[in-house]
């Protein structure tokens, strides 16, 4: 007779791995949920109504809006490209326009200063032409671009690569142009990812910091995001930067889930 094995929970099995992960979870979740009840014992709904709150909160949706437009407006049509021509150079460019993924913050933000700065290679130019973008909210949202259009045209990208092109030529054989085809049969099959991408650009947008600083300086009202306001509330009162800091997780949250929403739907 054969002996009976018995079922062995994996829980019991495996005391290391579950004890680590529960380490690491502690690890990551502890400090957030800190946080968030210390934003709320910092007096949220007060602090929130702040000047120096709402203005932040003002600049970065202003800003972040802006450099959403302006990615999806010049970023498609990169992604597009590289997605379906082939062209002599094609993987060098796709890789230089994936730079900003790995550069320092920092880096990118004296990267701009020095070249769209009024000492900088199209500084004068642009103010013999009346043009200012140092240290101005067009700089923030320069910064922005800068920084978080590659996370779009990354997912972009993916989306013109996930569906067979003979869909496309199917439709031009019954007669659509180029155009029709693009906007009624390519963008509608590549929408999931595009929003996919829109909403990590849209999040790496909100969280800049570094080339914000550099480029455009932290002047309230006008270039001091949520990512300032809180580094500037930290060296006097702490009340606004608690308060920002859990919008900020709040906000966090929100793009995780809608990410994890649209994953669901084209997996």
């Amino acid at each position: 007779m054969g002996v009976p094995v018995r079922a062995i929970s994996p829980a019991r099995s495996q005391p290391v791995p579950v004890a680590l992960s529960l380490l690491m979870a502690a690890f990551l979740l502890l400090p957030v949920l800190v946080l968030l009840a210390q934003g709320v014992y910092a007096g949220f709904p007060t602090t929130l109504r702040a000047p120096a709150v709402l203005d932040a909160l003002r600049v970065s949706a202003v800003t972040t809006g802006s450099a959403l437009a302006v990615t999806l407006l010049l970023g498609t049509p990169v992604a597009y490209l590289l997605a379906r021509r082939r062209f002599v150079g094609r993987k060098l460019l796709d890789a230089l326009l994936d730079l900003p993924l790995v550069l320092p913050p920092v880096v990118a933000g004296v990267a701009l200063l020095l070249t769209f700065g009024r000492g900088g290679l199209l500084g004068r130019p642009l103010e013999l032409a009346g043009i200012e973008l140092a240290f101005t909210p067009t700089a923030v949202v320069l910064a922005q671009v800068f920084t978080s259009a590659p996370f779009y045209m990354r997912a972009a990208k993916a989306g013109f690569l996930a569906f067979n092109p003979d869909v496309e030529a199917a439709a031009r054989v019954d007669g659509a142009g180029s155009w029709e085809t693009f906007w009624h049969v390519t963008l509608p099959l590549a929408l999931p990812f595009l929003l996919e991408g829109a909403v990590l650009a849209w999040a790496r947008s909100l969280g800049e910091f570094g080339a914000t600083l550099l480029f455009a300086g932290s002047l309230q009202g006008q270039t001091r995001t949520v990512p300032l306001a809180i580094y500037s509330a930290m060296e006097s009162d702490l009340a606004p930067a608690l308060v920002l800091s859990a919008v900020m997780v709040v906000f966090a949250f929100a793009v995780l889930f809608t990410l994890r929403m649209l994953a669901g739907k084209h997996s």
